[in-house]
């Protein structure tokens, strides 16, 4: 899991017939190159005075690794003796490849400017032999795990958000979901280009057709997703938040759009559902940004002015 400084960039394979092997394959060399150090030009530095650490966490049936980021001690120790900063499960983007590093700029910025302890889930990917429901499942038993152990954490259980990016604004949107009838009340979620919907109506959405190749290729990326997210036969709905029978009583949200991003419409539709159930939500679009432009400071220049809108969110929402 550590960072390495070698890493080139692969070939974009044919989403649209890359069996099992390419996909490993290609994920594997993706992943790399997001760990690398080549890739901080475009996924920026993490904040000065993070410390940012892996960590395994034992799981029914699974170690799962997580990207820890706290605080760094100040010269007195203050930092590093506190046991009740907020706690902001994190979820990154990708669906089929991803890895938590590439969200360290993000990441390290809130837990410094919050403060809080940041833990970002590295979930099991999307691939023949892991539906969603496995990622689903990483999001939401991180969370339970580290608000049930939050005095060795350090964390004030009371004070839980869920953050999440694309396919991972997806599971952190179902984390929520879960928190409720769990009776564990979160203080925020905040869903960044959510992709939402993993039914037959996915790509019903005008955004989808107005983006679906340009400025990026995303809409063979979405149907591989949408194609391992859900076995066949299984109810898509089940696993697309925006069809959730109920969604009252859900933390208050901050969706964040881009507006040149094929997945806009999801994340507008979904405030419109939440808002319909009475839960919360502020919807703030980001005119001309693209897909994953929060994960990628070095070239999309509003990555900035969305960290300091989450950040203030958030520092409202956790806030004692």
């Amino acid at each position: 899991m550590s960072q390495t400084t070698d890493a080139t960039r692969p070939p974009e394979p044919d989403f649209t017939v890359i069996t099992a092997a390419e996909l490993r394959t290609y994920r594997e060399a993706e992943n790399r190159f997001r760990a690398s150090g080549a890739a901080r030009a475009i996924l920026g530095e993490p904040a000065a005075g993070a410390a940012i650490d892996w960590q395994t966490i034992a799981l029914p049936g699974r170690d799962l690794p997580v990207r820890v980021y706290r605080p760094a001690p100040t010269e007195d120790g203050e930092a590093a003796a506190r046991a009740d900063l907020p706690l902001v499960i994190h979820v990154h983007g990708g669906g089929f490849v991803g890895t938590a590093v590439q969200s360290d700029w993000i990441n390290s910025h809130l837990s410094v400017g919050l403060p809080a302890v940041v833990v970002s889930v590295e979930h099991r990917l999307l691939a023949p032999d892991s539906p969603l429901a496995n990622a689903a499942d990483d999001g939401w038993d991180v969370l339970d795990h580290v608000v049930r152990h939050a005095a060795q954490w350090g964390v004030d259980p009371a004070r839980a958000a869920v953050f999440g990016e694309s396919c991972g604004a997806l599971i952190s949107a179902l984390t929520a979901i879960r928190a409720r009838e769990a009776g564990l009340e979160l203080t925020a979620q905040v869903l960044v280009n959510p992709a939402v919907d993993v039914t037959g109506t996915a790509y019903d959405y005008p955004s989808i057709t107005e983006y679906a190749y340009s400025p990026t290729r995303a809409l063979p990326q979405l149907q591989l997703m949408q194609r391992l997210a859900v076995p066949q036969g299984a109810d898509a709905r089940t696993f697309s938040p925006l069809y959730a029978d109920d969604l009252s009583g859900l933390a208050p949200a901050l969706v964040v759009v881009p507006t040149q991003d094929a997945v806009a419409d999801h994340g507008r539709r979904y405030a419109e559902r939440l808002r319909e159930a009475g839960t919360p939500v502020r919807l703030s679009e980001y005119p001309g940004a693209k897909h994953a432009f929060l994960s990628m400071p070095g070239v999309e220049p509003q990555a900035e002015a969305a960290r300091e809108e989450i950040l203030a969110f958030l520092r409202a929402a956790l806030a004692k």
